[in-house]
């Protein structure tokens, strides 16, 4: 009876007294995994930041072939998501709170991050992010720019830098130089002093030595096992029959950097080479130090495409495409 009549007098209280409703915010989120048709550009809880973390809201957020693979439900095994989840885990923002352990950032600051695909993501008017993984924004870029950055130079950052160990005077094979990856590949191979080969298609060999790019090699005109020998590194974002046909390229002691195909690693063995795959992890240090080099002009990200987030479906479209030049980024805060 007590409780009865505790209930009856909580569900009497007068309104000043319940509660808060929790914040709402607009997202793209998926209740289910599929097509395109579960794309819900919808109301969602704005999130809180817990003590370690910081809570930015989004200017623009880069878009992803990972967003595409969690949407499909191939990342399942691999993250364990729950839904309905948030896609999107490029952000670039400015924080708007930060929770009571946090020290290195404060309300207004201009950031930048690859977000923990483990979480929600980013294709949200506000995300709740761990500190460790936030960096300042390079100055010298604005934040659609900025949303660009995050993921492709961590992979190819911790490609080629972290596995490859990629140093002056090396020579790099790149595949698929034209996109995401590709386009921040070739840049930071050079800005380490390597010779520098991409593979791309004949409309995009002007920009890859653009990018440069000492030679290019239209994939479908040329076979590039014809024309290129001995390379020291060779990073492939591709895989399948590219992948197989690289592997003669490569010298002695030589490595191929898989970012699709873990079995590289054991192939590599029969072929007197090293393999390495590994999934790209956030990382404020090496976004910084990424930072620097863009505002230093060594790097530059290149957005083919800038959307609204209620234009997520066709950015969807577009990098499943697999032939979009650079990102695709979608403005979240005008």
């Amino acid at each position: 009876m007590l409780g009865l009549w505790l209930a009856g007098c909580s569900a009497a209280l007068p309104e000043s007294l319940a509660p808060p409703a929790p914040e709402r915010m607009k997202a793209v989120r998926i209740h289910a995994y599929g097509g395109l048709d579960v794309l819900r550009y919808e109301d969602a809880p704005r999130p809180s930041p817990r003590p370690d973390e910081v809570l930015i809201r989004v200017h623009a957020a880069g878009v992803n072939p990972v967003d595409v693979a969690v949407r499909q439900g191939y990342m399942r095994s691999v993250l364990w998501n729950t839904l309905p989840l948030t896609l999107g885990w490029d952000v670039a923002g400015v924080v708007e709170q930060v929770g009571s352990q946090v020290g290195r950032f404060k309300p207004g600051d201009a950031v930048f991050a690859y977000a923990d695909p483990r979480r929600d993501g980013a294709f949200a008017e506000y995300i709740a992010l761990p500190e460790r993984v936030v960096a300042l924004k390079p100055q010298t870029l604005d934040f659609v720019q900025a949303a660009a950055v995050p993921l492709t130079a961590l992979t190819s950052w911790q490609a080629l830098v972290q596995r490859a160990e990629l140093s002056a005077g090396q020579t790099v094979l790149i595949h698929g130089g034209s996109g995401g990856v590709g386009t921040m590949a070739v840049q930071l191979a050079k800005a380490r002093g390597a010779k520098v080969i991409a593979t791309g298609s004949a409309h995009n060999l002007d920009y890859l030595k653009s990018l440069g790019a000492d030679e290019v090699i239209d994939y479908r005109a040329t076979r590039f096992e014809d024309v290129v020998k001995d390379v020291d590194v060779v990073l492939d974002p591709i895989a399948g029959e590219t992948q197989e046909r690289s592997w003669q390229v490569l010298k002695k002691g030589g490595i191929l950097v898989s970012l699709l195909n873990p079995s590289v690693v054991e192939r590599a063995k029969a072929h007197g080479v090293r393999g390495a795959w590994f999934i790209t992890e956030p990382s404020a240090e090496q976004l910084t130090e990424l930072g620097r080099l863009i505002d230093a002009g060594q790097l530059r990200p290149v957005v083919s495409e800038v959307l609204s987030l209620r234009d997520i479906r066709r950015a969807q479209e577009l990098i499943q495409s697999k032939h979009t030049r650079g990102k695709i980024v979608l403005r979240i805060t005008e």
